[in-house]
């Protein structure tokens, strides 16, 4: 007995403890959820203003232009950053005196929060999340269930960490295990060209290092959240070996030329931020995640007072950029009298601006157009000599024709890419990001283009769409066959008809402009 009543007087009564309410912890992530889709956090839209302000490269300051003006378009209009409204990711520290006053579970709390959060009327966003990942793949409706990960620390309060992570950067993301003696400078300096630009850059590098192979994924994802702060850190200097390594892979990272959008220019990533943990003498695990230009999280703390409470940001603290069509140098076309030799006559890196009506398509529409081929079936549509937009929109609210709708990473349709030319009649595609050696070769044969459009702008996009209806396959969802009119749609012709991809010529010249790192072998 004496040894139950010493355990017992080690515990905390409830008096002392702190107790969080189910609908107050529900309310504080539907919330937060709400509220990333639209706030960028301050620090890193600050950051990018500060590289638009850097950037030497025309392509590259225009792309970043877009994605300014789309944050601050956001903000206003309280809409989604970007159409990939994410995986619902939360990171909580519960303090070990905090007592739930909950008949949930937390996982089913925070799916809860998300679940409204996500069907929230006044700014839908868009369901991305499938379950029964290697068959079905089915879409659950409301962005659930959300990936939570735990930890139990000293306190009495509950810290929180709600993120949106799109499936481009998520997609983009590494892992490797080397040998102790390997160089981590190396491996990523190695490994960033082979991401592509479908991660949007310019963005945030989370390198994890040590522990074991799933810590060393955990602590790269956990880093990107952190706060933007390189140029402090070089103003100050670095004072450990780690803070070392996040200067010298910034430095290194941006000598690459790859720069916003993967169009070449000065800026690559705007910050690296690096977490480590011991691990075993015989290992070197490293993990390196992208946060993209769609960057969304933020951090709160409930103490048992009530739901968290959010600030917006003043609108005042965005950098004075506002893109707008430039039509001196931008070339208009008209989609709906749009010919083969006309686009076989565009340039390398040249931009458009689109007028008319051009279809829309993604994963799931391609793989059912090409079992549709195969059995001889008819489309539902004519793709002759129309253009092929890579999306999956938002929901409209209010007065929308669609909501945000900026492109998908394309060289996800790449294997698509010859079928469609060649059986279709379609002359042209638009997403984001490069093109593969195979869709570049079926470009090049057929005397197509391939366009890019901004990933991080999709609001701004959206608001270039006059109308917007579905035409095929509407079971999809999201990833239905659409018919959009445009008006001025901007876009840069990323692969022409010689199959030129200026996500090649564009950072190799810069890289050479930039000129300070040599080239790793693979």
């Amino acid at each position: 007995m004496a040894r139950i009543r010493t355990l017992e007087s080690r515990q905390p009564s409830q008096a002392d403890m702190t107790t969080i309410r189910q609908d107050d912890f529900i309310q504080s992530i539907a919330d937060a959820f709400q509220y990333i889709s639209c706030y960028h956090p301050l620090d890193y839209i600050q950051a990018l203003g500060a590289a638009y302000e850097r950037e030497e490269s025309a392509a590259a300051k225009d792309a970043i232009a877009q994605i300014l003006t789309n944050s601050r378009m956001c903000a206003e209009g309280r809409r989604p950053i970007c159409q990939d409204t994410g995986i619902a990711l939360v990171f909580l520290k519960v303090g070990m005196n905090v007592r739930w006053d909950a008949t949930l579970s937390v996982q089913d709390m925070v799916n809860e929060g998300v679940r409204r959060a996500y069907m929230n009327p006044d700014n839908v966003l868009r369901a991305s999340v499938l379950a029964d990942p290697a068959g079905t793949r089915k879409n659950t409706k409301d962005n659930t269930p959300a990936v939570v990960h735990y930890e139990i620390v000293p306190g009495d309060h509950v810290e929180v960490i709600c993120a949106a992570k799109g499936g481009g950067s998520e997609a983009k993301s590494k892992f490797a295990m080397l040998n102790p003696s390997d160089s981590i400078v190396d491996w990523v300096i190695k490994t960033v060209p082979s991401m592509g630009a479908g991660w949007c850059p310019p963005g945030i590098l989370g390198i994890g290092i040590g522990g074991t192979p799933e810590k060393a994924m955990l602590l790269a994802k956990e880093a990107i959240m952190a706060p933007v702060d390189i140029q402090e850190l070089k103003a100050r200097g670095p004072q450990n070996k780690l803070e070392e390594l996040r200067l010298e892979l910034y430095d290194k990272v941006n000598a690459l030329g790859i720069g916003a959008q993967g169009l070449g220019g000065l800026t690559t990533v705007l910050d690296v931020k690096i977490l480590d943990y011991p691990t075993h003498a015989a290992n070197l695990p490293v993990a390196m995640i992208p946060n993209c230009a769609a960057t969304r999280h933020v951090h709160f703390e409930l103490d048992g007072s009530g739901p968290a409470k959010l600030e917006p940001p003043r609108l005042e603290d965005w950098p004075k950029v506002t893109w707008k069509a430039n039509t001196d140098v931008a070339t208009r076309v008209n989609l709906d009298t749009l010919t083969r030799e006309q686009v076989a006559a565009w340039k390398p890196g040249q931009t458009l601006l689109l007028n008319g009506k051009m279809l829309t398509g993604r994963d799931a529409a391609h793989k059912r157009i090409a079992d549709m081929l195969a059995k001889g079936e008819k489309l539902p549509v004519d793709f002759k000599n129309r253009v092929i937009y890579y999306v999956g929109p938002v929901d409209p609210v209010r007065d929308e024709v669609v909501g945000p709708a900026g492109p998908t990473t394309a060289t996800r349709m790449d294997k698509f890419t010859e079928m469609m030319l060649a059986q279709t009649g379609l002359i042209s595609m638009i997403g984001k990001s490069e093109r593969g050696p195979v869709a570049i070769e079926a470009i090049k044969k057929h005397q197509s283009a391939y366009l890019m459009a901004v990933g991080g702008a999709a609001y701004l996009v959206a608001k270039a769409i006059k109308s917007a209806k579905v035409v095929g396959f509407a079971d999809l969802g999201m990833e239905a066959i659409y018919e959009f009119e445009v008006k001025d749609m901007p876009v840069t012709v990323a692969v022409d008809s010689q199959g030129t991809s200026v996500h090649n010529t564009g950072p190799r010249e810069w890289q050479t402009k930039i000129g300070k790192i040599p080239v790793v072998a693979a």
